[in-house]
């Protein structure tokens, strides 16, 4: 089978490879077009081609015109310009499978000029766009009126699909297919160097910073907890795409500044590997969410797992993670506390998370799930184009 998977800013890079390689190896021609690549991307192409189709025109001027509201109007016009009249050639197969639509507006103009060639599969990987989250909320508005135009779409767990039928999406066309777990690349020694190892425990917080993921209560349980007398560290590691000053002052106006680390920025996943081999705890305070691949990418660390209720961390056993209510601070620091105190708790929890991440499976299944959901939709798209 010939697919193309369009993922046009790599929101999703990781899972991304990980699919296509996994389909490629199952026997099928496969494409997967994005942006330019980035020196911190680590995607490397083994048995499918990789295609920089999108934003070409804004990654070229990105230095210069930075991620702010300028860098931001480029790269939608840049999109909406190629959505229009940009050609379809490397989009040609017969299912195009697309993980993130980021410009609704233009994406329905490319999935109109798609639909009459290929069937059409999305990977709804949350129900809500950008989780509400600020200006790229924007971004997400009218993404629920492009979901009929699919053929079918793909959900990663019952979570996401009863938001769906909340939304009147027709149940026919949504399959669950479960996000296995992922492997970042291996940390290289100056990666190591950069994040030293300390005789205390560490909690961890990586990935990129919004506001949907709660850094903030993890800051303010954390000074709880210090402020009692326990001695640990926490490191945040990833890019801010929110203000990180107003959230850490209060840390070092308590005089705690020398129990942070901080790694703030684009990071390869070198650098996070690095992090995530010192973590002790890594902890994942979100207040909403639907399946999350920085958790799925954590679990073979050894290290406790801490979650708030919230989408996918509702569904996992309380035996796997130490779970608390999303948004409650006072929780977290709850929920933190016995595994700072005992190294065995944190031995336990680390074993869990383990065993958790190989009773999910692997990206073999993962495709073979998918494959199935692709002649579904090959089905419905041989009988739309006959009725056309």
């Amino acid at each position: 089978m010939k697919i193309a998977m369009t993922d046009p800013s790599l929101f999703t890079g990781r899972y991304d490879d990980s699919l296509c390689a996994a389909l490629a190896r199952r026997g099928h021609d496969v494409r997967l077009l994005g942006r330019p690549l980035r020196a911190t991307d680590a995607i490397e192409p083994v048995g499918y081609r990789y295609v920089p189709r999108f934003f070409r025109m804004g990654e070229t001027g990105r230095a210069l015109l930075g991620e702010g509201v300028l860098g931001r109007v480029v790269k939608a016009a840049d999109y909406g310009v190629d959505a229009l009249i940009g050609g379809l050639r490397a989009l040609s197969g017969e299912v195009v499978h697309a993980q993130w639509l980021p410009f609704a507006w233009a994406d329905a103009r490319l999935l109109a000029r798609l639909a009459p060639r290929a069937a059409l599969v999305h990977t709804v990987h949350n129900a809500r766009p950008y989780h509400g989250d600020g200006g790229a909320a924007a971004q997400g508005r009218g993404y629920t009126g492009l979901l009929p135009c699919f053929d079918a779409l793909i959900v990663h767990g019952e979570a996401t699909r009863e938001a769906l039928a909340g939304k009147g999406i027709d149940m026919a066309r949504v399959h669950i297919v479960p996000h296995p777990p992922m492997r970042l690349a291996t940390a290289m020694a100056a990666d190591l160097a950069a994040v030293p190892a300390t005789p205390l425990p560490r909690v961890l917080f990586f990935g990129t910073i919004r506001p949907y993921k709660g850094l903030d209560l993890l800051v303010a349980a954390a000074l709880m907890l210090w402020r009692e007398g326990l001695a640990f560290e926490l490191a945040i590691a990833g890019k801010p795409f929110m203000p990180a000053g107003p959230l850490l002052e209060p840390v070092h106006m308590a005089g705690f500044g020398q129990r942070l680390v901080t790694d703030l920025g684009f990071l390869t996943e070198g650098r996070l590997d690095a992090h995530l081999r010192r973590a002790s705890i890594i902890a994942f305070p979100y207040r909403s969410i639907d399946s999350s691949g920085a958790f799925l990418s954590a679990l073979d660390y050894g290290a406790a797992m801490v979650t708030s209720d919230a989408g996918m961390f509702g569904d996992l056993a309380e035996s796997d993670v130490a779970r608390f209510p999303a948004g409650d601070a006072g929780a977290l620091a709850d929920a933190l506390r016995p595994l700072i105190h005992a190294e065995s708790q944190r031995q336990r929890l680390g074993t869990a998370a383990r065993a958790l991440g190989a009773r999910l499976g692997g990206w073999d299944e993962g495709a073979a799930a998918t494959e199935q959901v692709y002649a579904e939709a090959r089905a419905r798209f041989a009988s739309r184009t006959a009725r056309a």
